[in-house]
């Protein structure tokens, strides 16, 4: 049962790094450019990021959850919001990318760092994921035993580094047809968040 915690930091964090951000371009580039060693730098202290962000998110979660539990148009507005984007991402067609990054001299564990720091969407994102999970028995708080806290953030940290390692694998594999990734990861984080938004909206009618 403890084990769940874990799958489900994994699930979550590669929920929330499917979509095209900073430091997935950051990867992107890096692997073309230079090589995938330097990308994996990145990605190696962008995961660190992302655990200080979600602990953060579990901090502030419990002010958070009450007032979404008592105020029913915000749970609905989020369901909404899970529709429209998942069904923007899965219909959206693929357009030319402009290349305006130029090449990072700096320290690439420094980039990944800041990159994944200084990203407040990802914030949101886990204070409405970590919300959700609660809200399905899963009880996870700053109280929660060290052994469940630690396997829930050592997988956020995995699922954040395989996410990232993927991009750079597939950047290799596509390397003419790079723009390709983002069409096919577009379809099916749709996909996923208009499953996730028709869960939450059965959940809301039928509770």
């Amino acid at each position: 049962m403890l084990l769940l915690y874990f799958f489900i930091g994994i699930f979550a964090a590669i929920l929330g790094a499917l979509p095209l951000g900073a430091s997935n371009i950051a990867v992107i580039n890096t692997t073309l450019k230079q090589n995938a060693t330097q990308a994996f730098k990145i990605a190696i202290t962008a995961g660190i990021a992302e655990v200080i962000l979600s602990l953060y998110a579990l901090h502030c979660n419990t002010i958070v959850q009450n007032f979404i539990n008592h105020n029913m148009w915000i749970q609905v507005t989020i369901v909404i919001l899970l529709l429209v984007i998942g069904a923007f991402l899965f219909f959206k067609k693929q357009t030319q990318k402009q290349r305006k990054h130029g090449t990072l001299t700096q320290s690439k564990y420094i980039t990944g760092f800041f990159l994944g720091i200084l990203n407040p969407p990802v914030l949101i994102y886990w204070i409405v994921a970590i919300g959700m999970i609660n809200d399905n028995n899963f009880m996870l708080s700053l109280h929660s035993s060290l052994y469940v806290l630690f396997l829930f953030f050592f997988g956020i940290y995995l699922g954040k580094i395989l996410t990232l390692y993927l991009y750079s694998w597939f950047s290799l594999l596509l390397k003419h047809r790079i723009q390709n990734i983002s069409l096919i990861v577009n379809k099916v984080t749709g996909m996923l968040l208009i499953v996730i938004g028709l869960v939450q909206a059965i959940k809301l009618y039928a509770f």
